[in-house]
Order: C-alpha cells, then structure tokens, then sequence
C-alpha cells in the first residue's frame, strides 16, 4: 500500500521478519476468524459508507519493541512487547476496550503513518523520533466508528517512556510483553451478548485488560502469520461481560 509516506521494513529485528515480510498474509488470516456472514455485513457496511462519503480516514500504531537481535525461528525474545491502551470509559465510541494508540486523521496528517505516529504521541506520549515505520496493513471499515483504519506496523530498540497524557481519552497505557499473545492460556473467544446474533471472536485476556474485537483480530492474524501461535482452546467461548470480570482474576492465571 502506498501511503506516500517513508517506511523501512528493512530495520525490522530479525524475529519481527517474518511477519514483516509476509504482512500480505495477515489481511486473509485477519478474515478466517471472521464467520462469512459477518465478513458479508461488513463489508456491505464499508461499501455504503464508501458510496456516502461517511466514513473517516484513521490509523493505529502497531508498535513492536525489544532488542535487534536473532532469534530461533517461531520464538520471540522474552524482553519483546506490544504498545497497547485502554480507551476512557466516557468515550463515545470503543469506550473501556484495549486498543492501538491511534485514531481520525486530521487534515495537515500527510497520510496513515502520520496520522499514527501523531495520535500515539497524544495519547502514550511516545517520541516519534524513537520509532521506525515499517510497513502498512490494508485499511479496514470499523462500523461502530465509521473509520476506515490502516495499521501501521512499527518498531523500536527501545521507545522510551510511555504513559497516559489525558485520562479523558485513555485510561492505561501499557507495554505488553509478546509472550503474553503467544501464551494459549491467555486466549479464548469473545462474543457480545447484547448483539443480535452471536459471533465470536479472538481474545487474550491478560492481567490489566481483555483484548478483543479489531484489536484481538490482528494480533491473533498476525501471531498467525509470524508463525508465533501455539494451539489454543478455541472452544472456551465467553461472553463480553463475563471475560471482562475475569480481568485481574488471579484465579485464571493470566500472564
């Protein structure tokens, strides 16, 4: 995708490689956890909203950190994480859930990465200056939102300190380790109990949060494509508000 825009997927770390490298794949393992009904309703909903011009350009900042180093194949250094936040409760939109840093272009944004290096700053309080753009995932239509949101996938040696710049708008941020995503007991599938027919989808449920919805979907896709996915009870369905109490519940063992 071309986002006129300087991206650099040769800085990658070795381990992050075959993700980067294959970051085509990650839109297809993206749809597979999606039922083709709801694929339908989605995209349905991306088309009208593409024909009325209601939908808003977005972008989010998918930022990997840890050391430049080599690693066995399928592993991820212990010291490696993902940048994530949870989202004010008085928001209007995704209120309380675990998301990127990110959010709606804004007019002097030249494009997706600016877009995503500039709201991660607003909200994490990240410098920019640390990161390095590596590559673009294809935009995809969030109907709650409306937002038309390109992932922008990145890395840092070492980002320096992140933390809430305004707890109008975010409640947590964290850097969470990436074996925290790869462990299967941390993962299970989602489901809105208020929604009128029941579609689960992927979630992890850590010490701080429970990741679901778009977020879950690409880390589950991208786990999938890195080839850093162990198996995992896909069987151990939950509904919305069940998981959510679960967060912090030692007695589940989240890492």
């Amino acid at each position: 995708m071309n986002t006129g825009e300087s991206l650099r997927p040769a800085v990658r770390p070795p381990w992050l490689a075959p993700l980067v490298d294959n970051v085509n794949r990650v839109p297809d393992a993206y749809r597979r956890r999606v039922p083709p009904e709801l694929r339908a309703v989605l995209a349905g909903a991306g088309q009208v909203a593409d024909a009325a011009r209601t939908g808003r350009d977005a972008a989010v900042l998918v930022l990997f950190s840890g050391p430049h180093v080599d690693h066995p194949p399928g592993e991820v250094p212990g010291d490696a994480d993902l940048l994530l936040t949870v989202r004010a409760g008085t928001l209007r939109h995704h209120a309380g859930q675990a998301a990127f840093p990110g959010g709606a272009a804004d007019p002097e944004d030249t494009g997706p990465v600016a877009t995503a290096l500039r709201e991660a700053r607003e909200e994490t309080g990240i410098d920019p200056a640390r990161l390095h753009p590596l590559v673009t995932l294809d935009r995809m239509f969030i109907p709650p939102s409306g937002f038309h949101v390109v992932p922008v996938l990145a890395y840092s040696p070492d980002p320096g300190p992140v933390a809430v710049v305004s707890d109008s708008e975010t409640a947590l941020v964290a850097r969470v380790p990436l074996r925290a995503f790869v462990n299967p007991r941390n993962r299970l599938m989602v489901y809105r109990g208020t929604a009128l027919r029941r579609y689960a989808g992927p979630a992890f449920l850590l010490n701080e949060m429970l990741v679901w919805g778009f977020t879950g979907h690409v880390i589950s896709a991208m786990l999938d494509v890195a080839g850093w996915a162990r198996p995992w009870d896909t069987e151990n369905v939950r509904e919305l508000d069940e998981a959510m109490a679960l967060v912090g519940d030692d007695s589940e063992e989240p890492l």
